[in-house]
């Protein structure tokens, strides 16, 4: 396919949907470390400083705990604060602020206080970054209420989601995956806006519904391509968001094929798909012609070695097992 002009990276549509918002709202501003003339760590915010100035985005110290308490602290002031936290793994120094104050501060006030905050992040293994800089952690933020989580796995997502995000009057965890920021696709030059909680179908299928988010979407794709060779249809859904999840959209699709793999790169245990599989067995159990499948990280720290690091991911190969054993065992 030819690149045209609405084609775009990820991190392209990205910085186009901040550039939107930004020329939108005055109240929009950006707040992170190294966002500014550096154009941030995987240029999401490049060229932003010389359009808005140091005012609209604001380069930070190193001090995630600082940043984020002063972006609660504008959002329930009238602002709508979008912040980057270079890695998610930073954000766990700012637990506090995040979980005890800006989930909480809409409800704890009876709803006086709005509190408009999008926090962009990046996750994700496949890089050998290392323990520390590898993790996904969207079920960790996705238990805390007050807190909405959304993951894109394709520019055109990515724009229409991040628009969103910043027009919510309740706190965004906005996750993108390290290694589709180079990924190509359309993006639509309208101002589509895609609400926060709905699934999309990215395949239609009848055998097995395969379900995932973010760069798994991908390996999902390239899976059920390999397992439509073997005459094994697979519907193929992006959730999107994982707080909130369209169970509506799930539930439809395992309906038509009674089984369903979920695929996330976050570890197993705990892990959201646990609570997707938990929902279905109890609100879809007469659905279903097998048990739900998990196909996941394993319950290590992510290794830096390149070849340790893939061994304990997943892959479109360990799909494709899953779903053949799944028909194999209950055909």
């Amino acid at each position: 396919m030819s690149i045209s002009d609405t084609d775009r990276t990820m991190a392209q549509a990205l910085n186009d949907a901040l550039r939107e918002e930004m020329e939108r709202d005055p109240r929009v501003f950006l707040m992170g470390e190294d966002i500014g003339h550096y154009g941030g760590v995987f240029g999401v915010t490049r060229g932003l400083f010389a359009q808005f100035g140091p005012e609209r985005v604001r380069d930070t110290p190193i001090s995630e705990s600082g940043f984020i308490g002063a972006a609660i602290g504008a959002a329930a002031a009238g602002w709508r604060p979008v912040v980057e936290i270079m890695w998610i793994d930073f954000a766990m120094v700012a637990m506090d602020q995040i979980v005890n104050q800006a989930a909480k501060m809409r409800y704890m006030s009876g709803g006086q206080l709005k509190i408009p905050l999008v926090i962009r992040t990046q996750e994700g293994a496949g890089r050998g970054n290392g323990a520390q800089h590898s993790q996904s952690l969207e079920s960790m933020f996705a238990q805390v209420p007050g807190l909405k989580v959304v993951a894109p796995s394709n520019p055109r997502d990515a724009k229409a989601l991040l628009k969103a995000a910043i027009r919510e009057d309740s706190p965004v965890l906005f996750i993108e995956h390290k290694l589709l920021y180079g990924f190509r696709g359309p993006v639509l030059p309208t101002d589509e806006v895609v609400p926060l909680g709905i699934a999309s179908v990215v395949r239609p299928g009848s055998d097995v519904t395969i379900l995932s988010l973010s760069r798994m979407v991908h390996f999902c794709l390239e899976a059920a391509q390999k397992l439509a060779n073997m005459g094994i249809e697979a519907e193929v859904i992006d959730l999107r968001s994982v707080q909130p999840w369209d169970i509506d959209a799930v539930a439809k699709s395992v309906q038509k094929t009674g089984r369903l793999v979920i695929v996330h790169e976050a570890h197993r245990s705990f892990g959201w798909g646990a609570e997707i599989a938990a929902t279905l067995a109890e609100r879809g159990f007469d659905h279903l012609l097998a048990p739900i499948r998990r196909v996941c990280s394993d319950d290590v720290p992510f290794p830096y070695n390149r070849q340790l690091e893939r061994a304990v991911m997943p892959d479109p190969q360990r799909i494709v097992t899953t779903v053949q054993e799944l028909l194999r065992d209950y055909p």
